[in-house]
């Protein structure tokens, strides 16, 4: 049974019909889907419908996300399910990719890397702040795809506890190679939190969503 599945998903914003723009939001480990609402309310823009799923005991995986993978399944295939489960339902609900952006703080923010990278399209944006792709030194990411200019936000501190910057490098670099627009930004003794700029370059990424013609 796949425990993230049980857990409620919360709702911000824009009604889903209405909405010009759909983000998937992620929060970090022992957190809640309120933290990331407050970061949809620092972005402060209209017309965006957000989805908020809830890990299962606040943590999307257990261990660190540098760990070999089999340490963290099957929690981490859970929690790629969930993001599964909601694109797929937009795309099938005529939401265009181009409309979808993935974001995440933290844990959520490796969680959303390791979604894109395994599902690499023309997204609207991927939001990353404070995290990397998924597994231990040495893993070698293939994707069948491309992203095909997707705007790829990168912010971390260069003093981060939980993610090295050496990762963040890592990821960014892969990304590009995928075709994606990468702006990766290290700020010099940032706590473990999203800065003022950080959302600055995401309310940028996500007005070019909303203006986004009709396909």
């Amino acid at each position: 049974m796949n425990v993230h599945m049980q857990e409620p998903i919360h709702y911000f914003g824009e009604d889903f019909s209405k909405a010009k723009t759909h983000v998937l939001s992620l929060h970090g480990r022992d957190q809640s889907p309120e933290t990331m609402i407050e970061i949809a309310k620092r972005i402060a823009l209209d017309r965006v419908h957000y989805a908020v799923p809830k890990a299962f005991q606040n943590s999307w995986y257990p261990g660190r996300f540098m760990d070999p993978l089999e340490k963290n399944e099957p929690f981490l295939s859970y929690a790629l399910d969930v993001c599964s489960s909601i694109i797929d339902q937009w795309i099938k609900q005529g939401v265009p990719s181009e409309r979808i952006v993935l974001m995440g703080f933290s844990q959520g923010a490796c969680l959303v890397s390791e979604y894109a990278i395994r599902n690499p399209k023309r997204y609207g944006g991927v939001l990353i702040f404070t995290g990397g792709l998924i597994g231990p030194e040495g893993t070698e990411w293939s994707a069948k795809g491309k992203f095909n200019g997707t705007p790829i936000f990168l912010g971390t501190s260069d003093v981060d506890e939980w993610v090295p910057i050496e990762r963040v490098h890592e990821s960014e670099a892969i990304f590009a190679k995928l075709g994606a627009k990468t702006d990766k930004r290290i700020y010099q003794g940032m706590g473990h939190l999203v800065n003022d700029e950080e959302i600055a370059a995401a309310r940028i990424i996500m007005k070019e969503t909303l203006l986004t013609k009709e396909q």
